[in-house]
């Protein structure tokens, strides 16, 4: 049983690690030769320098999965990846891209006469002790075939994975797990913030948040870490209070448009996002003016 793995950031090279400790035989590649380094210590687990020796050292129909960014990435990689492959080959992408993207390249995919799975994965840093969680989209045959790794990979062989459906459907999944993972991110932070404006009331956030772990409605994965995060640091002096965001929110609220379907608190906690990158600061300064201009009232200076 063997895979070939291309990506080896941090999430990649874990999700190696996993299937050579489960028995598997993983070729292994990465762009960059630092970030193969750490591999080459792994049983099972082979480092080739480009992707010519990776498809070179795997035999019969082979199983190639991707865990690269969405967009150029993705994309040129593909584009040498290809004349390398054979029919009967499966590509599995686990990165985080566009549902509609997958479709098409599915497409694609089937009219050389490869087999193509999009592969939405969770579990964070966290997975290589705990296990990922597994969305799936592409034909049954296509996940049969990627089925003995998803077991390896997944937390338990008959849980935590899911072919979710035709092609596109696994990278949906996921987009929305992450649409929804940005509401809950968002309400944690506003609750906690409310908590800690009053100090009068002298709460240790810490210890709250590790009460709440245990029988509250509110217990998740997400309040486990908030605990930790609170025990460590309460005052949170160190960090900007700014907040990425990845593409997977847009996505999320960009269907919701397209749909018609309301989501107004996954759209508000990405408006938050926004706002934290200094992108609402023009439209805050008019305001600021404007209320000068109408009611005299003072403006504070940058």
């Amino acid at each position: 049983m063997e895979i070939g793995v291309i990506g080896l950031g941090r999430m990649g090279a874990n999700m190696a690690r996993r299937m050579a400790r489960g028995g598997a035989r993983v070729v292994a590649f990465d762009r960059d030769p630092a970030a193969r380094v750490p591999l080459k210590q792994e049983k099972n687990v082979e480092c080739v320098e480009g992707l010519a020796g990776l498809a070179a050292q795997l035999g019969g129909e082979r199983i190639i999965l991707m865990m690269l960014p969405a967009g150029a990435p993705t994309e040129d990689t593909l584009a040498e990846l290809l004349p390398l492959l054979s029919a009967g080959d499966t590509l599995v992408d686990g990165g985080n891209a566009f549902y509609k993207d997958s479709m098409a390249r599915s497409l694609e995919m089937s009219q050389r006469g490869l087999r193509y799975i999009d592969a939405g994965v969770s579990g964070g840093v966290h997975g290589l002790a705990n296990g990922y969680c597994l969305m799936l989209g592409g034909s049954p045959k296509s996940v049969e075939r990627f089925e003995p790794f998803v077991r390896l990979l997944a937390p338990a062989p008959e849980r935590g994975w899911l072919h979710c459906g035709p092609s596109g459907a696994g990278h949906f999944a996921k987009m929305i797990h992450n649409g929804i993972e940005y509401g809950m991110m968002q309400a944690f932070a506003e609750g906690f913030a409310l908590l800690a404006a009053r100090e009068d009331l002298e709460f240790d956030l810490g210890r709250l948040a590790e009460t709440w772990r245990h029988g509250s409605v509110v217990r998740s994965w997400l309040l486990d870490l908030s605990a930790e995060i609170l025990k460590e640091d309460e005052d949170l002096q160190r960090i900007a209070p700014v907040v990425p965001d990845s593409g997977e929110g847009r996505w999320t609220v960009q269907e919701s448009v397209e749909q018609g379907v309301p989501a107004p608190v996954i759209t508000m906690a990405l408006m938050a996002r926004f706002s934290s990158q200094g992108k609402s600061d023009y439209a805050r300064k008019l305001l600021a003016m404007m209320r000068a201009k109408f009611g005299g009232h003072a403006t504070t200076k940058a």
